[in-house]
């Protein structure tokens, strides 16, 4: 079905228009086809953004008409505008765009929220909220500016970024890993943590074991000591375990344990894990109970639903290794020791949440 044909459908789904018989009909395809849900879940959010911002346009137009008759009466007086005044006029435009921009944003996710948390499982809104985050930051690289008659320019000041995982640092001079799949494309890579946003440059990839090194190169970016240390023993069966992400725009904490020894189809060089995992959580850390960083999350096999997959820290460990045959590499510093064994999970989590980055590309 053609994207067109899909939206003229879910229009007249929307606004109650479908006979009973086609109605069923749809309704057990949003349940079969979680893409047409998720449409059918933005256009309704679109259509209801429209239909405010008309109301809101049409109680100014309504307000504006009540003043004037006012002033024609006498009823009210003009009196000359204070400085402030005139400044909010001559600029309320360019304030306008740019409020605009972090005020969708908001409406967005607080109408998923409010709106359609009841209908929509768990997953489906995390991956609509990831959606919203990538149009959050499409909009947040909008500069404005104003022409020579005072009319609002939109440029794009900065790259867009299309696709997403996850990193965590190596060496605190800012060496941080990932999967392979993550910096796949050529273009520009920034990270991302609670601290700041820092351009990153690929020093390392190797498709053959899903793994990538970046180096952030950023002046902005402070070392800081690394609480955790990369594993030499990997994890054991039935070990628990826990993770820390970003499927979306903000660290996610996941907690579950080592399910089986190998990967999907037998694959040695990772292990099945039980722990939540979305794309977004590709590169992103496994570490046991101590603290050490015992695997990396490579993500969930398409073809196996439901299993999450994890590289073995070992693997880690042989691709430094292989790097420091290169000179300008030689000098990586890993981390092999936890500080932060015997801590409580809540303190261990704060210690390592600002080692881990949002990687963009």
């Amino acid at each position: 079905m053609q994207e067109t044909t899909i939206l003229e459908t879910i229009e007249r789904y929307i606004r109650g228009e479908m006979l009973p018989e086609e109605r069923v009909y749809f309704e057990q395809l949003r349940k079969s086809n979680p893409g047409v849900d998720q449409m059918v879940v933005e256009h309704t959010i679109f259509l209801n953004q429209m239909n405010q911002y008309g109301e809101t346009k049409e109680l100014k137009s309504r307000l504006s008409e009540i003043h004037e008759a006012l002033s024609a009466t006498g009823e009210i007086r003009e009196e000359r505008p204070a400085k402030v005044v005139v400044l909010w006029k001559k600029y309320k435009r360019v304030v306008w765009v740019a409020a605009s921009i972090a005020g969708v944003t908001a409406l967005f996710i607080s109408s998923v929220i409010s709106y359609f948390s009841p209908k929509l499982n768990s997953a489906q809104v995390e991956l609509l909220g990831r959606r919203l985050s990538v149009q959050e930051s499409r909009l947040n690289k909008v500069a404005i500016k104003l022409d020579s008659n005072n009319t609002v320019i939109a440029e794009t000041s900065r790259a867009i970024f299309t696709t997403g995982g996850t990193g965590f640092l190596i060496d605190a001079r800012g060496y941080l890993v990932t999967n392979s799949h993550v910096v796949k494309g050529t273009g520009r890579i920034e990270v991302q943590n609670s601290l700041g946003e820092y351009k990153a440059r690929l020093v390392y990839r190797n498709d053959t074991t899903d793994l990538a090194v970046l180096k952030i190169e950023d002046s902005t970016f402070k070392a800081s000591p690394i609480p955790y240390g990369i594993s030499k023993t990997g994890m054991e069966l039935g070990e628990e375990i826990f993770t820390m992400g970003y499927p979306r725009n903000e660290i996610v904490y996941g907690k579950g344990y080592m399910s089986a020894k190998t990967g999907y189809d037998g694959d040695t060089v990772t292990c099945q894990i039980t722990v939540p995992a979305n794309p977004g959580n590709s590169g992103a850390p496994v570490l046991n109970k101590d603290g050490d960083v015992v695997g990396i999350i490579r993500s969930s096999q398409h073809d196996a639903q439901g299993f999450v997959f994890a590289i073995r820290s070992k693997n880690i460990l042989h691709t430094l290794n292989l790097m420091r045959n290169d000179s300008t590499l030689s000098r990586i510093h890993i981390p092999l020791t936890s500080a932060i064994k015997g801590l409580d999970r809540e303190h261990q989590v704060q210690r390592i949440q600002d080692c881990i980055f949002i990687v963009k590309q």
